[in-house]
């Protein structure tokens, strides 16, 4: 190998165009730092690939020359001798070679399969030329397979040859006239590039396409896309039984697995049922009664509502017997359905831990004294409220109309959970059942459970928030009245007024009137909103626990951890062999793609995946007394 190339070079390849970087980590007989070094080579092989410069054999950059760019199977490396099969890069002098056909072969049958394999791949297969290996018997074959350069149509055929003991490949291009072109005899370097072809196949490159239009794309998207397209090429193995033999990563043997097939013979009627059991419950769902504004308005604040038509929804999409079409839709549909899997397995896990010694029981009897004393505490915080709490000099009617006011809501409360304890054992027997349709439903479910219990706390801040904004509203109004001016309605803006005598003595009463009762009121509506805080921070725990669940990619993160190369972000290039005469062998690698790139690209989007009002809209929200959903979507309506 020359000095030029003595050290290992990897060269990295981008989506938008095919920029190299070339690092050497020292360089015989040069004195120059590291750096500037690797620094000059990003140019260089940048230009190599592009085909605009090469390297002599003693390592001088010269001037600008074609470079013909050769992708070859390193499955085919041991090949024996026969046809090359792929096809040549539309708008780049490049070809990839995709299989090597053997001999003996027809050469018609030869045109009739690769006609076939067109017309099945949408991909424009063709011979690029002969494959030669020396092997003993066969000494006439190079002659031969040179010969067939005049029955097989191209514009330019490959005469690629390996010599035993060797591992550099010998390449010589010829036209269609079978002699090189003059004005480029010479001077046309060939670079190998070697890849896996079933990692090749099975990748993915990333940013994904929305449309396969070869327009536009670049070399290396192009490559990808043709060994993906050619997948029945790679049918055909060595046990067939048929007039062609070829080489190519399946040759050996298709890849299959017996569990997999019957897995998917079984799903076509499974998913017949599933998919007809989904239109039932949606025709039940569709039913009139269903879609009037107060079972609207419940289901909507529900958690258990909205989870099912989620999953209803999931359902449809998984089921459903159209194969997926893209790359995307498969990815969505299997990161559904594992997502689901995963759900029913945590459920049934939790089921199995409540039926187990009696811990239903156990609930009950904890629950209902658990409410008690959350009743308790709430009395004795409204009689705290109700003197003087914290030194505060309050004003003694209305903190005393408030605190009775509170105090009739938690007697009836109590009253509420007493009633229903004989029953709640039974009830959370029948709820704990609800977790075989998945950990999420039975997370919804807790989540009605806790507003249900704490609804008279909701009560509570209800009231507060409406009486410190009516204040609140009240003052702001007044405020403008002193000043000369008022609200216009119709323009949505703060116009100038003229008041007289009686508005403003009026209005002055009001606002001191509203002033001195503001802290009594704001101190109510602090404490209960700081309960009401506590009830949405556990309910937004669990909701985020449910949105978790149902918008994690786990198939798409098994794939980036067990099989890296599924999720490609990119290539990059090592030098396997630079020998001087010959030309330059490299081999690409497949770069992953980033785990941050896989959670963002393939997250299922959910009901929560919407933006939330920011710090700042929420704390003006507190201030002035508006009422808060913050696991709620942006974009509905609040009370």
């Amino acid at each position: 190998m020359g000095t030029f190339l003595s050290c290992s070079v990897i060269v990295l390849f981008s989506e938008d165009q095919c920029a190299a970087a070339a690092v050497l980590s020292a360089l015989k007989g040069v004195r120059r730092t590291a750096a500037a070094a690797a620094a000059g080579l990003v140019s260089v092989w940048s230009r190599v690939l592009a085909g605009r410069c090469h390297f002599s054999s003693v390592g001088r950059v010269e001037g600008p020359a074609m470079v013909l760019k050769i992708f070859f199977p390193k499955c085919c490396n041991t090949a024996d001798s026969g046809l090359l099969v792929g096809r040549w890069v539309p708008g780049q002098d490049s070809a990839v070679v995709l299989a090597v056909i053997h001999y003996p072969f027809i050469p018609g049958q030869v045109k009739k399969y690769l006609s076939q394999i067109r017309d099945q791949t949408q991909v424009d297969l063709t011979v690029l030329g002969s494959w030669s290996k020396p092997k003993d018997g066969q000494e006439g074959m190079d002659s031969f397979l040179k010969d067939l350069s005049t029955i097989f149509p191209h514009s330019r055929w490959l005469q690629l040859s390996r010599e035993s003991g060797k591992r550099a490949f010998a390449c010589r291009v010829v036209q269609n006239n079978g002699t090189p072109p003059a004005d480029q005899e010479g001077d046309e370097k060939v670079i190998f590039i070697h890849y896996d072809q079933r990692k090749v196949m099975l990748s993915q490159l990333h940013p994904i396409q929305e449309k396969s239009s070869e327009k536009g794309s670049s070399e290396l998207r192009v490559v990808f896309q043709t060994v993906a397209q050619s997948q029945p090429l790679f049918f055909l193995d060595r046990y067939d039984e048929g007039p062609l033999k070829l080489t190519h990563w399946q040759s050996e043997g298709r890849e299959a697995s017996i569990i997999v097939e019957l897995l998917k013979q079984a799903s076509v009627p499974l998913c017949v049922v599933l998919t007809w059991l989904v239109s039932v419950w949606q025709w039940l769902c569709s039913f009139r009664l269903l879609h009037t504004w107060p079972v609207q308005f419940i289901s909507s604040k529900l958690s258990t509502c909205v989870q099912s038509g989620y999953r209803t929804d999931h359902f449809q999409t998984v089921f459903s017997t159209k194969r997926a079409t893209t790359h995307i839709e498969f990815m969505r549909k299997a990161n559904i359905f594992v997502s689901f899997l995963l759900d029913v397995a945590l459920g049934l896990l939790l089921i199995s831990w409540l039926y187990r010694e009696n811990r239903i029981s156990q609930l009950a009897n904890t629950l209902v004294p658990v409410a008690d004393h959350v009743a308790k505490e709430l009395q004795e915080l409204l009689e705290w409220l109700m003197g003087a709490p914290a030194g505060l000099k309050m004003n003694r009617a209305l903190d005393e109309v408030l605190g009775r006011f509170f105090l009739y809501h938690i007697h009836l409360w109590i009253s509420y959970i007493r009633l229903m304890s004989p029953f709640i054992e039974m009830i959370l027997w029948y709820v704990g059942l609800s977790a075989c349709l998945g950990l999420t439903f039975a997370l919804s479910v807790l989540s009605d459970i806790v507003a249900l219990l704490t609804f008279h706390i909701y009560c509570f801040y209800v009231y507060g928030a409406r009486l410190y904004c009516l204040k609140i509203y009240g003052l702001s109004s007044l405020w403008r009245l002193f000043r000369g001016k008022k609200w216009n309605v119709l323009r949505q803006r703060v116009d100038s007024c003229s008041y007289d005598l009686d508005q403003l003595f009026i209005g002055t009463l009001l606002f001191t009137i509203l002033l001195f009762l503001l802290p009594t009121t704001a101190l109510y509506y602090l404490v209960f909103t700081l309960l009401r805080l506590v009830v949405v921070m556990f309910q937004g725990l669990i909701h985020l626990s449910v949105d978790f669940i149902n918008s994690f990619p786990l198939f798409a993160m098994g794939l980036r951890v067990c099989r890296p190369y599924r999720l490609a972000e990119g290539v990059k290039f090592r030098v396997l062999s630079e020998e001087p005469g010959a030309p330059l062998h490299l081999m690409m690698e497949i770069n992953p793609l980033k785990f941050s790139s896989v959670l963002q690209g393939y997250r299922t989007p959910t009901y929560s995946c919407y933006p939330r009002d920011s710090w700042a809209a929420l704390c003006k929200k507190l201030f002035v007394g508006e009422l808060i959903y913050p696991w709620r979507q942006k974009s509905t309506k609040t009370d």
